[in-house]
């Protein structure tokens, strides 16, 4: 089947506007957690995502507010299916997803060391400080109060020099 690529990158960017509903200040794109759109057929969409773990209790909700905004868009049978594998990583969290935690304020995740040979991660500088940033003044003097905080892929944290705690998003 020859499919419309246009239609495809159209309903992708419908898909991938969708606000995480954990995390409404990003969309699923910038979460990264949406895999791909395929046009099925005439009015037939599949829709693939990853959690952001196995057991993730958004993924109900991101599912249903996807098809309704495809719904709302003249789609008439979208289907979402759950992808494992590859698993989820932080890595897939876009540059734009990063500063909108940050302004949000909620401490993005480090890019991992060693990076994820799959995700093009590898062959970059390597940061000298394993510290985490506060979002509201920027210092690095941070410590840990829990290592879960509102949602399980958060820990909480408390800035040293400002005092004002904050989540930071976990790396994995």
């Amino acid at each position: 089947m020859v499919t419309d690529t246009r239609l495809e990158a159209e309903l992708r960017g419908l898909a991938g506007s969708v606000p995480d509903p954990e995390l409404p200040v990003l969309t699923l794109a910038e979460l990264g957690v949406l895999r791909g759109v395929q046009i099925l057929g005439p009015g037939r969409v599949e829709v693939e995502l990853t959690p952001t773990y196995t057991g993730c209790p958004a993924i109900g909700a991101m599912s249903a507010d996807i098809e309704q905004v495809l719904h709302d868009h003249g789609i008439p049978d979208v289907s979402v299916v759950t992808v494992l594998s590859p698993a989820w990583s932080t890595d897939d969290i876009s540059a734009e997803g990063r500063r909108k935690l940050a302004e949000f304020g909620i401490a993005p995740p480090r890019p991992h060391l060693a990076g994820a040979p799959d995700r093009g991660a590898g062959g970059g500088p390597v940061p000298l400080t394993l510290s985490v940033r506060c979002p509201h003044c920027g210092s690095t003097e941070t410590e840990l109060l829990s290592r879960f905080s509102s949602t399980a892929c958060k820990a909480l944290r408390r800035c040293v020099d400002c005092r004002e705690p904050f989540d930071h998003f976990k790396e994995l």
